[in-house]
């Protein structure tokens, strides 16, 4: 496995890494506790030195997985965890990221993670209630006291990124990025860029869409989060359908996948660009991890854009009210 360094941040990991969420949470109901340790052990071995991780997978589920699973491995790899909700006794009561909630909160995360320094901290989403000063000001101290080693944003607008970075230095922003995703294009990436950080992708195959295996007229269990998103209903699906195709026609020509076509798309972008691509199964893991093999070259990349420029991607991201903080 390639690696790369997100940004001038010195912290390196693989050019893929696993986004651990879906082991846990928000994917329907949650798989066997040992195969998803065995799934991540797997990882490991075939160069994945990156893992990511939240406090609200789970609630806390999540983390405990991850601890449990890279525990044999700990210091040959980089976990990424989040702050920033108020989770009470394991329920989502809402946006928090005070200095006080944040301490309280990085010790519950290197207990369940079962270490003592937390390679890549996140603030996963903005609080509108806290100055973002205040918050890098709080992991500046966490990173001095050896609990922290980077500090990370998720979800966050190029100003805050430049505000926060001008308190302690930011290693990665943490935003959803994919060929039906490209917000980040206009200010987020330029900022990355001019400060030197690295840009790390969640849902950068779409939640699974971009793979071509969700069947447009397919309906979710109400403990999928896609039930509740509106690029997930059937009428977006359809009209986003063009967009599985380019991915496909390239994909046949190559002898690859959709998967890894979207994948080798954003690693060609920057190089200090790490997609997440979450997965509960092995051979789906494989596959993602050969993306990082596929160079595409410059034809297929215009080929790509021109292609997707065509198409208007129907149906809100997210929840419909994901917003840069």
């Amino acid at each position: 496995m390639q690696k790369r360094y997100l940004g001038k941040s010195g912290l390196e990991v693989s050019a893929l890494g696993l986004g651990c969420m879906g082991m846990s949470a928000n994917y329907g109901p949650s798989p066997d506790k040992a195969e998803m340790i065995s799934l991540i052990r797997a990882a490991v071995d075939r160069g994945v030195t990156f893992f990511d991780t939240a406090e609200i997978y789970g609630p806390f589920a999540n983390e405990m997985l991850v601890g449990e699973a890279l525990a044999p491995v700990r210091d040959q790899v980089v976990i990424a965890t989040k702050f920033g909700f108020d989770l009470g006794s394991g329920a989502f009561r809402g946006i928090d990221s005070r200095p006080e909630h944040i301490r309280l909160a990085i010790e519950g995360s290197l207990k369940r993670l079962n270490t003592d320094v937390i390679d890549l901290y996140y603030q996963h989403r903005v609080d509108p209630n806290v100055p973002i000063e205040d918050v890098a000001g709080t992991v500046k101290d966490l990173i001095a006291a050896g609990k922290v080693r980077h500090f990370g944003l998720s979800e966050a607008a190029a100003n805050t990124i430049r505000r926060a970075h001008a308190v302690q230095s930011v290693a990665a922003v943490q935003n959803e990025y994919s060929l039906w995703a490209r917000e980040s294009e206009a200010e987020v990436l330029p900022a990355c860029e001019e400060l030197g950080i690295g840009f790390v992708l969640w849902s950068p195959l779409g939640q699974g869409f971009l793979t071509g295996k969700v069947d447009p007229n397919q309906t979710f269990v109400p403990t999928d989060i896609r039930s509740r998103f509106p690029r997930f209903t059937p009428e977006a699906m359809k009209a986003n359908q063009p967009l599985v195709e380019v991915l496909s026609e390239l994909a046949d020509r190559i002898h690859a996948t959709p998967a890894q076509i979207a994948l080798a798309w954003l690693l060609a972008q920057k190089s200090w660009i790490v997609p997440i691509p979450g997965t509960r199964r092995l051979e789906r893991l494989d596959e993602n991890l050969r993306a990082a093999d596929i160079q595409l070259n410059p034809e297929d990349l215009r080929e790509i854009n021109t292609a997707t420029a065509k198409i208007k991607v129907q149906g809100a991201r997210g929840s419909g009210h994901e917003r840069y903080g």
